[in-house]
């Protein structure tokens, strides 16, 4: 099978999320399309402004009868950091004859030498990278090939303009949220009064 797995905090998941996982997928002819969302964060020490175990509910809620996008709490059930190396070495052990690519946005990119054990990650799968407004196509060359050389496709996707940072602040100032994110996700972020 050709398996797309995007990893992230999804603190919380939103529409934007969900159109690159789409893209990449459509473009990519991928059978399924991995949401993982990480337990611990590396990059955030201070970990999700949201439990794990909410933002998997969430992310589930959010691709509930999509016949593509998938959650996996792969990371979550894991203990310690996320690392997107261990992630994938776990998804190719449990599917030695699945193609693996990575999904990320091409600001990801910039930072990707930086992560832990990143030859092992292209080793394990292709980089799918969408390109984000201020990567044009020249830098995304240039990024792509200092990155992983020849093992970078790259999804054209229209910018959407939506971060996980927004919905929290929208929320906070008590502002609608209905069109950043998917209306299950809406409805665990905002639980009925009633109930």
């Amino acid at each position: 099978m050709r398996i797309g797995v995007m990893g992230g905090s999804f603190d919380p998941p939103h529409d934007g999320h969900l159109a690159l996982a789409r893209a990449a997928a459509a473009q990519l002819h991928l059978d399924r399309v991995l949401l993982v969302p990480a337990a611990q964060p590396p990059h955030k020490p201070g970990g999700s402004t949201i439990p794990a175990e909410r933002r998997m509910a969430m992310v589930s809620a959010a691709v509930h009868g999509d016949a593509v996008l998938e959650a996996s709490s792969v990371e979550i059930d894991r203990p310690g950091p996320s690392y997107t190396a261990d992630t994938l070495e776990r998804l190719a052990a449990d599917g030695p004859d699945d193609e693996l690519w990575f999904i990320l946005g091409a600001d990801q990119l910039e930072g990707f030498r930086d992560w832990s054990r990143p030859g092992r990650i292209v080793e394990l799968a292709r980089l799918a990278v969408a390109s984000r407004p201020g990567a044009g196509d020249p830098a995304m060359d240039f990024l792509a090939g200092a990155v992983a050389a020849g093992r970078v496709d790259v999804i054209d996707m229209p910018e959407v303009p939506i971060s996980s940072t927004e919905v929290r602040e929208r929320l906070a100032r008590g502002e609608d949220i209905s069109h950043l994110v998917p209306a299950p996700v809406a409805a665990l972020l905002h639980p009925d009064p009633a109930s």
